[in-house]
């Protein structure tokens, strides 16, 4: 695997630095903050708990590897301020989201609050701050509108979103562009010190998320129940990447802005390589392939609430301005993603690590 990004580059950016990290108690903060622990940086992380028992932040034993660990709520907007203007971080990532499509069409109110009202509140934190910043504003794939014509969507392309969940990350990019502007202008950098910029990925995977309404935590709890897994949408078609595709970028990203304060504070894709795509039914007979056993079956559910089958994104920007290209097509991700479950061996940390350390060069 040819290394993009390295470990002793990101090590040469982020060791010895304060970095604050919301949403650390999710699947993909959780991966992030074992990535930022190894690399040196001093993490604070700022999120609600952990929903369940076996969510990977507990696994892992989040706690342990964080400077600090606060418990609390993006949109209490004050606990927020004080504990990010307190800590003055040299660096932000904001994952902490309502991340889920279908909990979105049960909670669309509190999904804009979140996502929305949620972002602008880290972006208000950030204005507070006296030292210089680079935050990197993560969003989504599904922030444009998308009429499925099977073309790659650009970042400058409109952004919409047909279910609550998209359309409110589409209003978090709006929220985060216009602060750009209007308090973090790429042009007035000498006054504010700060650089915003906003990621899009898709639809990642990887070990230990154990999330509903995610096909490959789907898959494994059908495998440890006996069952057969059930497909709602077999020919949907996803731009998988493992986790680690993502987060490489987002630190790549964030340590670019460090060196340019005005070229890379804007908005990013971050996905897979043009026609990498499969099937959400081909994922999961890859994904049984790889594991040992198991069987699906695909099923029609009725009054089931809408969500895109098609979506792709162009990366070629990514590639342009920050030499980032992805490292492993699908097929790897879902080998990585089902050995780390078949291992059961190691603890989730030695597996996460392992696979850190072959994906960054250690």
């Amino acid at each position: 695997m040819e290394k993009v990004v390295t470990a002793d580059y990101l090590r040469s950016v982020f060791n010895g630095k304060r970095v604050l990290l919301t949403g650390h108690t999710g699947f993909k903060g959780a991966w992030m903050l074992q990535i930022l622990e190894w690399l040196g940086a001093s993490v604070k992380g700022y999120s609600l708990a952990p929903e369940k028992p076996q969510d990977l932040y507990n696994l892992i034993e989040g706690d342990k590897l964080c400077y600090s660990s606060v418990i609390g709520d993006i949109c209490d907007a004050a606990n927020l301020e004080a504990e990010i203007v307190n800590f003055e971080p040299h660096f932000v990532f904001h994952f902490a989201a309502q991340a889920l499509v279908r909990r979105g069409y049960d909670r669309p109110a509190y999904t804009f609050l979140v996502n929305a009202q949620g972002t602008a509140h880290v972006l208000d934190a950030i204005r507070h701050l006296v030292p210089p910043c680079v935050a990197v504003m993560i969003t989504t794939d599904k922030v444009y509108d998308n009429p499925e014509r099977g073309l790659p969507f650009s970042e400058e392309d409109k952004l919409g979103g047909y279910d609550p969940y998209s359309a409110s990350k589409a209003a978090a990019e709006i929220v985060i562009d216009s602060y750009r502007r209007s308090f973090f202008n790429p042009k007035d950098y000498s006054n504010h010190e700060k650089t915003i910029s906003a990621a899009r990925a898709g639809n990642v995977i990887g070990g230990g998320d154990y999330s509903d309404d995610r096909i490959i935590p789907d898959i494994v709890r059908s495998i440890a129940f006996g069952e057969t897994v059930g497909l709602r949408n077999p020919l949907s078609i996803r731009p998988w990447q493992h986790v680690l595709e993502p987060l490489g970028a987002y630190l790549l990203l964030a340590a670019k802005q460090s060196e340019d304060h005005v070229t890379h504070s804007t908005a990013y894709n971050v996905g897979p390589n043009p026609g990498d795509m499969l099937t959400v039914e081909e994922l999961t007979q890859i994904f049984i392939d790889c594991y040992g056993y198991g069987s699906y079956k695909s099923f029609a559910e009725e009054g089931a609430p809408h969500e895109a089958k098609l979506l792709l994104l162009d990366s070629s920007k990514a590639a342009r301005e920050l030499g980032w290209r992805p490292q492993m097509d699908a097929r790897a991700a879902i080998q990585w993603t089902a050995q780390w479950y078949a291992d059961k061996d190691r603890t989730p940390h030695e597996k996460c690590m392992d696979q850190i350390k072959q994906y960054f060069g250690a």
